[in-house]
């Protein structure tokens, strides 16, 4: 693929009022710094420009003279990067956290951002792990842990701050989960660990989970990189822009150990896919669109009832482990099957981790829109397959 270079937009009034409108509704209210271009660092520099953004809404990224670069999260947190052989600008505003480049020796306790720095060549950043050895789908990331280049550092809610400590840890980065335990982001800060806390789980389109790619482009002083992978992932997506719904509900799906069905809440990023990809997803108004979580669990009784005809089933495998054959699929309750895409043969399983494979989901709707027009199962499936 030729070489393309990032997006950035110049500060312009026009071009401020469109990313003004970008953050509107964060949460608490706080909107980014820099879009009037009067609070910048708080110090009188001004950005010269800013990343330009496609689908994400929860991070932006603006340029200063020198090399220096603001990320803003919407949550409020702001971060400084600091080219390397620089220093920290003096009179900055005290909530900005500085990280300072080449930035190193990360704790990682994100899932979704593992295969972000893999697709970045430079797993080499990462030091310490939030998930253990056998958690972790993404291949690369298995084997530096089998090679002591990753160690593991506890869970995002136990870690181990003495190790933390000792590996000189620059940047922890977290999923929206630590705000479940608010006492670990504030020892972490407290030891001089800043926490960046990683928030593609809450984009509304699948890309914009994928275009975080560029945040840690940002970080990493790989933007190009960042924005050629993503725009791998905006082309598939470009070939299906003409499609049709074809009107086909899909139920997507796993049985969790205690007998229910755990469901995606409707208009998360996963029911995006199917709709995108010219599918319907079985439920148009299931969950509270104001709550973070995107599964709920149904009793089987009340999914039989909203799930039996739907044309497709997608098991999610990323949990339990995942189904082989269609018996092993009605093992898990017989109530499965009396649905009609058990007894039609269009029941699918994924077969990789969709919550680590963010760099991927533009394939991921590719393969959707396959399932949904095939009669055969298609040679070069990526993401799931027919169980049978």
């Amino acid at each position: 693929m030729a070489s393309r270079k990032p997006r950035i937009i110049p500060y312009r009034p026009l071009a401020l009022l469109i990313l003004t409108s970008l953050f509107t509704g964060c949460a608490g209210g706080k909107l980014p710094a820099g879009e009037t271009g009067e609070r910048g660092l708080g110090n009188g520099w001004e950005a010269e420009s800013v990343l330009a953004l496609e689908y994400a809404r929860n991070f932006r990224v603006d340029y200063f003279a020198g090399g220096y670069k603001l990320i803003t999260l919407s949550e409020g947190s702001r971060f400084l990067v600091v080219p390397e052989g620089s220093q920290a600008p003096g009179g900055i505003d005290g909530d900005i956290r500085i990280l300072r480049q080449p930035l190193g020796n990360i704790y990682l306790a994100a899932t979704s951002a593992m295969g972000l720095f893999d697709a970045l060549e430079s797993l080499d950043r990462i030091s310490l792990s939030g998930t253990d050895r056998d958690g972790w789908y993404i291949e690369n990331a298995r084997k530096a842990m089998d090679e002591g280049r990753i160690l593991f550092a506890g869970k995002y809610s136990k870690p181990d701050y003495e190790l933390i400590l000792a590996r000189e840890c620059a940047l922890a980065i977290e999923s929206t989960m630590i705000n479940h335990t608010p006492e670990t982001r504030e020892k972490l800060e407290e030891l001089g660990v800043p926490v960046l806390v990683e928030q593609s789980s809450s984009e509304k389109h699948p890309l914009g989970r994928t275009e975080w790619i560029k945040l840690y482009g940002a970080l990493l002083n790989r933007e190009e990189l960042a924005e050629q992978l993503f725009r791998r992932q905006a082309e598939y997506l470009e070939s299906l822009s003409d499609l049709e719904n074809t009107g086909k509900g899909v139920a997507f799906f796993y049985i969790s150990s205690s007998g229910s069905a755990i469901v995606r809440k409707s208009g998360d990023y996963v029911t995006k896919m199917i709709e995108l990809a010219g599918g319907r997803y079985i439920f148009r108004d299931l969950g509270d669109p104001e709550k973070a979580t995107s599964t709920l669990a149904m009793e089987m009784e009340a999914f039989y009832a909203a799930a039996r005809d739907a044309d497709f089933i997608i098991y999610n495998s990323t949990i339990d482990g995942g189904v082989s054959t269609l018996a092993e699929l009605v093992e898990k309750n017989g109530l499965l099957a009396d649905f009609r895409a058990v007894k039609e043969g269009n029941v699918w399983c994924t077969d990789r981790n969709l919550y680590q494979e963010t760099t991927q989901l533009g394939l991921m709707i590719r393969d959707i829109h396959e399932m949904l027009i095939s009669g055969e199962e298609p040679e070069d499936m990526n993401f799931i397959f027919r169980l049978r």
